[in-house]
């Protein structure tokens, strides 16, 4: 890798205390991870030429937003054409669904996705109305499976997914394997379909088969103003936020399967957090917590993207408890030793880069369900 290469994108940063946009190039140097800003209306030096590990080159894609020393900045054009013809190529999207029937299985699939090399850019877990079904498979109208295909697609919740990876198209399709489950474990018998789906119409999974065909079908699901399938919050559940770290690392499939074995997942999205929700969010702790530990605290939630879940508990029962028993204590390291099966001590580092958040206390359960899931903006 040459020394000099450099990749620039044009990037955005929306101040929280005066509401302005400002704009900067931001320059990466992949061979000595190092980044550099420039502010573009002052024409002058942001950030100077330095180190920066923490920034991961998977992010580098249109419309990801990255967090540059705690300031989150949103990618919205490529900054030369050098980095457009470089870059393009690497960052292929598509859409990805799971299916009702494997919605169950919904941890496995996306720990499978994460090993595969993808980058899950968006995600919403829904439950569609049939019309909604028939709007989205509307290239199907009038075929003879069509019916029964919109009454399988709204008859439980599915997760659609952005993914982004070079070749993705392709690449997801091969993942998934042959539309006909039974067709797939004959010839791909190591793909999701295989292992998770049944016959032709209840296969598991869905994937886009064209550039133009994704774009729709991410638009569908993600585009602006769009919330197909929302969900409707239930009673005496709780909330699960897997952190960025384990987002970033690639296994919030691990942890998802974990929480499946035990718990139903009834919502759930990813979010970029800003310091300002991150930091209202997690005000329950502020003076409970020493300062360093609460900004420590909301320097992770705002560090890379995380996935909040509705959790509930299966028998109906409140969930809050049951899960923070799940979740473990605090700080890891006393979780291995008082729960070592507990999700924070099989993934947690420190007591900030834990794993996961749950709710504490069975009050807060509704309150942090409807914070994420009503009162942020919609997820990514």
């Amino acid at each position: 890798m040459a020394a000099n290469l450099r990749y620039c994108f044009i990037s955005e940063w929306l101040d929280p205390a005066s509401g302005i946009l400002w704009k900067y190039q931001l320059f990466y140097y992949p061979e000595s991870k190092e980044v550099e800003m420039v502010d573009i209306k002052n024409r002058r030096h942001f950030l100077k030429r330095t180190k920066y590990e923490e920034l991961k080159p998977s992010l580098l894609f249109l419309g990801s937003v990255v967090t540059v020393f705690s300031r989150q900045l949103k990618l919205t054009e490529y900054g030369d054409e050098f980095t457009r013809n470089r870059m393009e190529s690497q960052s292929e999207r598509t859409l990805a669904m799971i299916k009702p029937d494997a919605y169950k299985n919904m941890g496995k699939i996306i720990n499978a996705i994460c090993q595969s090399g993808f980058l899950i850019s968006k995600l919403r877990i829904g439950k569609l109305s049939k019309e909604e079904a028939g709007e989205f498979y509307a290239v199907h109208a009038g075929k003879p499976f069509v019916d029964r295909l919109t009454d399988f697609m709204s008859s439980g919740r599915v997760v659609a997914m952005e993914l982004v990876a070079p070749g993705a198209i392709r690449k997801w399709r091969e993942l998934i394997g042959p539309t006909d489950s039974n067709q797939a474990r004959a010839e791909a018998p190591g793909s999701l379909r295989a292992q998770f789906g049944t016959d032709k119409t209840f296969n598991a999974c869905h994937g886009s088969d064209a550039p133009d065909t994704a774009a729709e079908e991410c638009n569908f699901w993600f585009g602006p103003g769009r919330y197909p399938g929302k969900c409707d919050l239930a009673a005496g559940t709780t909330l699960c936020l897997v952190k960025p770290h384990l987002v970033a690392d690639g296994a919030a499939g691990l942890v998802i399967d974990l929480i499946q074995e035990s718990f139903e997942v009834t919502a759930g999205g990813l979010y970029n957090l800003d310091r300002n929700a991150a930091a209202e969010f997690l005000e329950v702790y502020k003076g409970v917590l020493p300062a360093g530990d609460f900004n420590s605290m909301v320097e992770q939630l705002t560090s890379g993207a995380c996935i909040a879940l509705e959790v509930a508990d299966r028998d109906g029962a409140d969930a809050v408890e049951p899960f923070r028993q799940l979740a473990g204590p605090l700080d890891p390291e006393l979780g291995r030793v008082l729960r070592p099966a507990s999700l924070r001590a099989r993934f947690g580092l420190d007591a900030v880069r834990n794993g996961v958040h749950c709710t504490d206390l069975p009050e807060d359960g509704v309150l942090e369900v409807n914070y994420f899931f009503t009162i942020l903006p919609t997820a990514s």
